[in-house]
């Protein structure tokens, strides 16, 4: 068992609190603040705090951190899964349910698109996500 003081890793927090944590906790409260004092030491490395508006790409390598070989499987998987499951839907919800959801479209521009009732789009689009929804607890 460890002790620590909360108001060292919790900004929101004024008074010294003391508390007994399990070494495992304590591990990973050091790894994070290892993590963050990286983080602001790239960010000072590179000047990222003086300007956001420089266009050198170095505010957004100091800020956006790189996603982690795992978190870029998982979007992929999570992203394939998305698209096999649109696949399998009938061509005019899928149809509609990309052009609201991955062009932003609105029930109403899509309706006037295909010269339909807006209702018919809603419709349509809501059995697709329900039918999307059925699909993927099954496939998760």
């Amino acid at each position: 068992m460890k002790t620590i003081n909360l108001k060292d890793y919790y900004d929101h927090i004024g008074i010294d609190t003391y508390m007994d944590i399990p070494d495992e906790v304590f591990d990973i409260f050091e790894e994070y603040r290892k993590t963050e004092q990286a983080y602001q030491s790239r960010i000072r490395y590179h000047k990222a705090y003086y300007s956001l508006d420089r266009n050198d790409g170095i505010e957004h390598s100091a800020l956006f951190v790189s996603l982690s070989p795992d978190e870029i499987y998982e979007r992929k998987l999570t992203s394939e899964q998305l698209h096999a499951a649109i696949a399998t839907l009938p061509d005019k919800q899928a149809k509609r349910i990309y052009a609201h959801y991955f062009l932003g479209m609105s029930k109403t521009a899509i309706a006037k698109a295909e010269g339909v009732n807006k209702s018919q789009v809603t419709r349509s689009i809501n059995q697709g996500l329900s039918h999307l929804e059925k699909y993927l607890k099954n496939v998760l």
